[in-house]
């Protein structure tokens, strides 16, 4: 899923493009796209683009008389910009914004299409997308500490939790959580304020340093290569890969969907956190140490 580094550069690759222009056309294609019937989607064409902007992990669009135009991309889908008299096709289009310079396309990879447009008559109409997680970026330590401690849950869920932190995901909070030195399953109720202080100045680095790099890498050209794996990645997505601190090998926790990747050495003192997958293979001799799991995977 598209997080706030990635949200940011969409957002500026969007206002370059189409603040000020009229929208021209809306076509979805998508049966599940659109949740919202009124006001009707042909209310949004010929109106100009007035603003753009995020509520958490969600873009807005907003247009001329007070209509905002609200896309979630959820995990697979991504936007992609044509210039004009291009005509976007395939099963993965979902719906195109045709704007007299160029078009927006919205696509969704896979099968389970859970990206959602919405078309709102009013900014009140807004407010319940908004979970009130915080901004890390935009509060002090204090403020952050207090969002987190408001209730007891794991460091990766607190993050992850758009109900506490604002535009956090499976990815960013993965290297926030090795950057603080933290174990992802750490409860919000056990940690000091040093480590807290400095699970927040990891937040504030990770993301406006990743912000940073992806708009350098993308140069004004509009992000055609957003993911969640990137290169320069301390943890996330290198299961088995040696942490660029430590060298020792980083380990995983898979649960549904989604993995949580960490570095056992600087991250737990050096203990294994159960997998469920591993954990029904080797039964009761799950091993507590990366010796104990060498000696088990080896014998």
């Amino acid at each position: 899923m598209p997080e706030l580094p990635d949200i940011r550069l969409y957002l500026s690759a969007l206002t370059s493009r189409i603040h000020g222009q009229t929208l021209e056309h809306v076509q979805v294609s998508g049966p599940f796209l659109l949740r919202t019937v009124t006001p009707p989607l042909s209310e949004a064409e010929g109106r100009r683009v007035v603003s753009i902007e995020r509520i958490g992990k969600r873009i807005v669009i907003g247009l001329e008389g007070d209509l905002f135009l609200v896309i979630h991309l959820m995990i697979a889908g991504r936007l992609r910009w044509k210039e004009a008299g291009c005509k976007p096709s395939g099963r993965i289009v979902l719906a195109t914004f045709n704007f007299p310079n160029g078009t927006l396309v919205l696509t969704e990879a896979g099968t389970r299409k859970r990206a959602s447009l919405h078309l709102v008559g009013s900014r009140v109409a807004l407010e319940p997308f908004d979970r009130s997680g915080i901004d890390v970026e935009s509060v002090d330590a204090g403020t952050f500490a207090a969002a987190l401690r408001r209730e007891n849950h794991t460091l990766k869920r607190a993050l992850t939790d758009p109900c506490i932190v604002d535009g956090i995901g499976n990815a960013y909070s993965d290297e926030i959580l090795h950057r603080a030195r933290l174990s992802p399953l750490c409860l919000t109720s056990r940690l000091d304020d040093a480590a807290m202080d400095r699970l927040y100045l990891a937040c504030v680095e990770v993301l406006s340093e990743w912000t940073r790099r992806l708009e350098e890498e993308t140069g004004g050209r509009f992000p055609d290569r957003v993911t969640a794996f990137r290169h320069g990645m301390a943890v996330h997505g290198r299961y088995g890969l040696p942490c660029p601190v430590c060298r020792t090998p980083v380990q995983r926790i898979r649960y549904a969907e989604n993995e949580t990747n960490y570095c056992p050495h600087c991250q737990t003192g050096g203990r294994l956190l159960a997998d469920r997958s591993l954990s029904r293979l080797l039964r009761q001799d799950w091993p507590r140490s990366l010796e104990e799991l060498d000696e088990r995977l080896r014998g």
